[in-house]
């Protein structure tokens, strides 16, 4: 399953941004999505992850710096996974990428990822 993410852009620190996860192949809400970001020389990295609507639904956040300023969420009608982020900081610059390994509760493993995408690049600068 390929996703498409977006919504990425430059935003100034302590401002916020919405991405967006969709696909134009699948319906997604029976499936976790993940979002995973990687920083410029840096690994990749899980940030967040909501299981589907037939696992337990739970979100959960990996990324200790994200916790309390990210919120995941989706919306079943219109096929979309969301990734709210709001007091956003330079560290948080990024291409952020969603991804699902085609289960039903997170979190996404990444070696079953079949398809990553292009993600969305977010760029916190002043």
């Amino acid at each position: 399953v390929q996703l498409q993410a977006s919504g990425g852009g430059l935003v100034q620190p302590g401002g916020s941004l919405r991405l967006s996860c969709t696909s134009s192949e699948f319906t997604l809400d029976r499936y976790e999505i993940g979002w995973f970001r990687q920083a410029p020389g840096k690994e990749r990295e899980a940030v967040a992850c909501i299981s589907g609507s037939t696992g337990d639904g739970s979100a959960y956040y990996y990324a200790d710096t994200v916790e309390g300023r990210f919120t995941i969420s989706r919306d079943n009608l219109k096929n979309m996974i969301y990734l709210q982020m709001n007091s956003l900081k330079p560290e948080d610059t990024a291409v952020y990428y969603c991804v699902t390994d085609g289960g039903r509760n997170c979190p996404v493993i990444e070696r079953y990822i079949e398809r990553w995408g292009q993600g969305t690049l977010v760029t916190v600068s002043s």
